[in-house]
């Protein structure tokens, strides 16, 4: 049984090596000039086709693959630069909660944004390119079974223009002449089916990796600025923190010039001068236009007291004086609102820090 075995791989290995020997020849004749060829244009053009789209898909996992390692290492980047602010962050700081909070929610957001990508986008793209492997295979062995065909069709042309008629030989060459061409016409078939649909699918293919890529984009930004703009409002109520104590320390010192200056008035040298009853009090701005910053549009004066109703506006006196600055943004300014600054803010702190909105109608122009 294994002697019969070992003829049949022993034979079979002899009719795959005639047949290369066989094909060898026939490309060298075609080369030669002395053969004709088989040409199907068409078919050229398709496997043309089907080579740019497994270069442009291959190139496009490549891309993605490295467009996630970016993502993983922004991932790693911002963690380190949280994990740092929750180091340094003192306990009794504002937000200190909620800093750490955060931390949790951004280092979330990237794990999130990360899978989603590799879930939508790279198992398709892995998917969609794991079909070109065995069409490609087919495809060489098209070519070969055309060459086969034509070596087939060549044999059994020399044959039949013999001068000695051998219809048994002629018979035979028929024979192998139909079934090469049968084998030939069968995957040239499949082939000539498969290739214009897999080339169309191309479409489908990016349009659907791209949409998802930018709606994950999308809704990543949109939920990582709404973190980042909480982070940014704790910094500033921090900023707010430190100069309202930095402000107890300067009203300690104000309020001992003031007992220095109290008792000169008692000595009577060089007291100032109190205003009349119903006399308005003189104002005085503290510094000259030409010492405030650029940024400072007009000064105007605070005429009734107002009680400041949320975060971002100020708590003014009748009396204040108040430094107009543009908006940032000059969509976000209401009707009747204007932004500023105290100006014995701007003298004690030379900066622009803390600012908030106030009704106009609540002041009048300098």
């Amino acid at each position: 049984m294994a002697e019969v075995g070992k003829g049949v791989n022993a034979g079979k290995l002899a009719s795959n090596v005639q047949k290369r020997i066989t094909r060898a020849q026939e490309k060298v004749m075609q080369k030669l000039g002395k053969a004709d060829e088989t040409k199907d244009t068409a078919f050229e053009e398709e496997v043309a086709n089907f080579n740019k789209q497994l270069a442009d898909g291959a190139k496009l996992q490549k891309d993605l693959k490295a467009y996630l390692v970016a993502v993983k290492t922004m991932h790693e980047s911002s963690k380190r630069l949280h994990d740092c602010l929750a180091e340094m962050y003192d306990p009794e700081w504002f937000g200190k909660e909620e800093v750490d909070s955060i931390a949790e929610d951004t280092d979330l957001l990237w794990q999130d944004f990360h899978q989603k990508l590799v879930d939508s986008t790279v198992i398709s793209m892995d998917t969609y390119l794991a079909q070109f492997p065995d069409i490609k295979a087919r495809i060489a062995k098209r070519e070969r079974k055309l060459v086969d065909f034509d070596s087939a069709r060549h044999h059994f042309a020399s044959i039949q223009k013999g001068k000695k008629k051998d219809e048994a030989k002629i018979a035979k060459a028929e024979e192998e002449l139909g079934r090469a061409q049968k084998v030939f016409e069968e995957i040239n078939y499949e082939l000539q089916e498969e290739l214009p649909t897999l080339w169309d699918s191309r479409v489908g293919v990016y349009v659907n990796t791209f949409q998802n890529v930018s709606g994950l984009e999308e809704k990543f930004h949109r939920d990582m600025g709404k973190l980042n703009q909480n982070l940014s409002d704790i910094m500033t109520k921090l900023e707010e923190q430190r100069l309202a104590k930095k402000g107890v320390t300067t009203a300690s010192t104000v309020k001992s010039e003031e007992a220095a200056n109290h008792s000169l008035s008692e000595s009577g040298s060089d007291a100032p001068k109190s205003p009349q009853k119903n006399e308005a009090p003189a104002v005085t701005n503290g510094s000259s236009d030409a010492e405030l910053p650029p940024s400072v549009l007009y000064k105007v004066k605070v005429m009734h007291d107002y009680g400041a109703t949320d975060s971002d506006e100020l708590d003014l006196k009748a009396g204040d004086i108040v430094l107009v600055l543009p908006f940032a943004n000059p969509d976000e300014q209401d009707e009747g609102w204007l932004m500023g600054v105290k100006e014995s803010y701007w003298i004690q702190n030379k900066n622009l820090l803390v600012k908030g909105v106030f009704p106009e109608n609540f002041t009048q122009k300098l």
